[in-house]
């Protein structure tokens, strides 16, 4: 049995939120879905021709949190990401 592997999972719950990838340089916004989230970071899935930057702000509305984000790797339509910090939802997005 795989002790690491176990408490990785377990650490690890899966959701299905939709949020939004928010880039404040063009006030850009692709939505996205949260498959699975931990205190450090997320999975997510984009469209497969979404443009996503390195850096952004992932904001959850059913959690009112806006994530400061760093993408850590890309496979296809999906985006694993490390959370950097919190702040407020954008003045400038409507959700």
């Amino acid at each position: 049995m795989d002790g690491g592997k176990e408490s990785r999972e377990q650490r690890r719950r899966r959701v299905l939120k939709g949020a939004s990838i928010l880039s404040g340089i063009s006030n850009s916004e692709v939505k996205c879905t949260v498959r699975n989230m931990h205190s450090q970071g997320a999975e997510l899935q984009v469209s497969i021709d979404a443009r996503v930057p390195n850096e952004f702000l992932l904001y959850i509305p059913t959690d009112g949190v806006g994530y400061k984000t760093v993408v850590q790797w890309r496979r296809g339509d999906k985006l694993g990401v490390m959370f950097l910090g919190t702040e407020p939802k954008p003045h400038w997005h409507y959700g």
